[in-house]
């Protein structure tokens, strides 16, 4: 048995401080638990006069620091969704909400961010804030879906039903961006790795056939390897320039695309790029959908369930057809006739919006929107991966063929040349 010092907060919210003995530190948790008080930190003494010893070494010594490449009070998305996942099992399982924190923050060193950001959240419920408004706190982390769905639960009294039904929200919303990157990965590592190749060609190679060049005098060269000693040359001088400009010009691209003006001109050019637009407005509706279809299940008002579906759709001029929708929705429930109005949404989703109007089964019918739509977002994967791979093939065989061709012809005028002598 080894002893452990506890901090804890007692039910009236004073802070307790004291050791218990337990075998590990899970039963020194279990251990304070039972004597009715919310453990806040339990370390083994040995481990605290390390940690003290630590700490002076710290003040005393050369003025280094440790460097930790966890990022304080963070949590990616995965982490989130392991974190919503664990935290209803224990929900489910019978542990109070204060107390499930405490045992997600106890698993941690308490330096990673998760823990971090677990531990405040602790600590908020313990000093008696909801859960929502602790959520509040990490808007960064927590999306405004995510919090909304928490305050709907815990007025509803179903909190358990609605962390299930944000795992399967963000099990989706993981699904569609994994589809939308794969199909992304493989045009882009054709395209660098043709363009890397075509570099090397020109930089590495090309100047070794120089004397076989210099020999047969500008005159002499065919038009092609003339063009292809004019890239080449014009790299050796001015490629360092060129790879700054185009790393400024991607810079300056990135900041424009923050702004809002430029994000909902961005947002606006991707919906009417060709083969890109499909997977664009088929990703964007299925998240339109199911978001909002999430909301309503767990009694987020109409109005607000269309705010916080804007700021979370991930396309700017889709977000403005929804403020805009919100603005125009005159009774607070029906939404296809403002949908409608603004042109932007397909007949088809205005259509099965309003047919879910009819019915009273709102949830529902966007429940067949989103499958549709991601649906089609599959196809038009599948037809931009199956389109893309040929042009990207076809664009790297033309570079490569052209310095081939060119360097060959020279040879091959060298060669005849000689023949005739």
């Amino acid at each position: 048995m080894a002893q452990f010092d506890y901090t804890a907060k007692s039910r009236d919210g004073k802070s307790i401080s004291g050791t218990v003995d337990a075998a590990d530190r899970r039963g020194a948790i279990s251990a304070v638990e039972r004597l009715g008080l919310t453990p806040l930190l339990v370390t083994e003494k040995s481990e605290a006069a390390k940690k003290k010893m630590k700490a002076g070494r710290g003040k005393s010594g050369s003025g280094k620091s440790m460097f930790r490449l966890s990022r304080p009070n963070h949590m990616s998305r995965n982490e989130v969704s392991l974190f919503t996942s664990e935290l209803c099992d224990l929900i489910e399982g019978g542990m109070t909400l204060g107390n499930a924190l405490n045992r997600l923050a106890s698993r941690g060193d308490g330096e990673s961010g998760p823990s971090q950001v677990i531990t405040a959240l602790r600590d908020s419920i313990v000093e008696g804030a909801s859960f929502s408004t602790a959520l509040e706190k990490f808007p960064k982390i927590f999306s405004p879906i995510f919090i909304n769905m928490i305050r709907a639960g815990e007025a509803s009294g179903a909190l358990t039903d609605v962390l299930r039904r944000l795992i399967e929200h963000q099990e989706r919303a993981a699904a569609v961006r994994s589809k939308v990157t794969k199909a992304m990965v493989y045009p882009v590592i054709v395209l660098i790795m043709g363009f890397g190749v075509a570099i090397y060609a020109m930089t590495n190679i090309l100047p070794k056939f120089k004397t076989i060049f210099d020999s047969m005098g500008p005159d002499g060269l065919p038009p092609m390897t003339k063009m292809l000693i004019g890239i080449s040359d014009w790299t050796k001088k001015f490629g360092l320039f060129m790879v700054i400009f185009i790393i400024a010009g991607i810079l300056a691209l990135y900041r424009w695309i923050q702004t809002p003006k430029g994000r909902r001109k961005w947002d606006g050019f991707k919906l009417k790029m060709p083969l890109v637009r499909g997977i664009v407005a088929s990703a964007t509706y299925a998240n339109f959908a199911r978001t909002l279809q999430s909301l309503l299940e767990n009694g987020v008002p109409v109005l607000q369930a269309l705010k916080i579906t804007s700021q979370t759709v991930g396309n700017a001029v889709i977000g403005d057809e929804l403020i805009n929708a919100r603005e125009r929705v005159t009774d607070g429930t029906t939404i296809s006739g403002p949908l409608a109005a603004g042109g932007v949404f397909p007949r088809a989703i205005i259509d099965l919006i309003s047919t879910g109007e009819d019915t009273g089964d709102m949830p529902g019918a966007l429940g067949h929107v989103a499958k549709r739509y991601e649906n089609e977002l599959e196809r038009n994967v599948d037809i931009f991966t199956s389109a893309l791979e040929p042009i990207m093939i076809f664009v790297v065989a033309i570079i490569i063929g052209f310095i081939a061709i060119s360097v060959m012809q020279a040879v091959l005028s060298v060669t005849s040349g000689a023949n005739i002598r």
